[in-house]
């Protein structure tokens, strides 16, 4: 595939994890090149499998290999978390991305609806005021700050995707039912959205197509408490589903907990409105989908 200059489509995923590998097979097609980072060589050769063409990112420095890679970039996907030190593929360009990726059309970061940060249960949009609370949130704020402005000062779209919880083959209540791990906890009126990873690659298409940019929320329609999913993931699998905690006595890890700190249901409206249709929508539609499809293993 080619734009209106004649080069061909090559979108570049950095970070290429769950949701990239999804960004990637929705962008597979004749004529598209698709290039990927990872960490280490083993995920490497799992990229090169999937037909991706892979490369070793450690945040730290860029191989001349993947360099000369850039340079043909139409598209570039940022997925890596940014860390205390800031967005790596930010610092290391030092925003001069013209020069790295000449050819470059369209950026696509992904961040979290976690920089809303808590709104006690209500609704929110796009528009919403950002309080984040847990660090890892704050540092998404500068990062999408950070790509936002490159967008302006080169005349690019940069779409920044905040997606809710990610779930798909591989990784759900199904998985976790399965290696028990799964647990219902309980916390009075908590909800939480969440995001069929393979609706995340169609929105990052859907906007590309369109070069469009702008801040989207790309989340199902309905927040719903967790321990709703464990049940019905429990009731389609034929099992009992783990026993009822109660959140606060509940031993859990840090982070988890934190989660639990925010509680907020995020309206996806804005998405919508321009024509995009989400494939999953809702969790029980979904999680029969990957039970009766038996993807739900990966």
């Amino acid at each position: 595939m080619e734009n209106g200059r004649g080069d061909v489509m090559h979108v570049v995923i950095f970070g290429c994890g769950y949701s990239g590998t999804a960004i990637a097979k929705a962008f597979a097609g004749p004529g598209i090149r698709i290039t990927g980072t990872t960490r280490s060589a083993d995920k490497a050769e799992l990229l090169a499998a999937e037909g991706i063409e892979a490369f070793v990112f450690d945040g730290e420095t860029l191989d001349p290999a993947l360099c000369e890679a850039m340079k043909s970039a139409t598209h570039l996907v940022q997925s890596i978390a940014p860390g205390k030190s800031g967005d790596p593929l930010l610092r290391l360009a030092q925003l001069n991305l013209r020069a790295l990726m000449p050819k470059l059309e369209w950026i696509c970061y992904l961040s979290t609806v976690g920089v809303y940060g808590d709104h006690k249960g209500a609704w929110i949009s796009e528009q919403t005021s950002l309080h984040p609370i847990a660090e890892r949130s704050v540092e998404r704020v500068e990062a999408e700050d950070g790509w936002l402005r490159v967008g302006a000062r080169l005349d690019l779209p940069v779409a920044v995707l905040r997606l809710s919880g990610i779930y798909g083959p591989g990784r759900n209540a199904f998985s976790n039912l399965e290696k028990g791990t799964a647990r219902r906890l309980i916390k009075a009126n908590q909800v939480f959205n969440r995001i069929r990873v393979e609706d995340i690659g169609a929105c990052a298409r859907f906007l590309s197509d369109r070069k469009l940019g702008g801040i989207y929320n790309v989340t199902d329609d309905e927040p719903a408490p967790p321990q709703d999913v464990v049940a019905e993931a429990a009731r389609l699998m034929g099992v009992e589903p783990p026993p009822e905690q109660p959140f606060e006595t509940a031993e859990l890890t840090p982070m988890a907990r934190s989660f639990y700190g925010e509680n907020k249901r995020v309206s996806n409206a804005k998405l919508r409105a321009l024509g995009f249709a989400f494939r999953y929508p809702e969790y029980r539609m979904s999680l029969a989908e990957l039970w009766s499809s038996g993807r739900w293993r990966g």
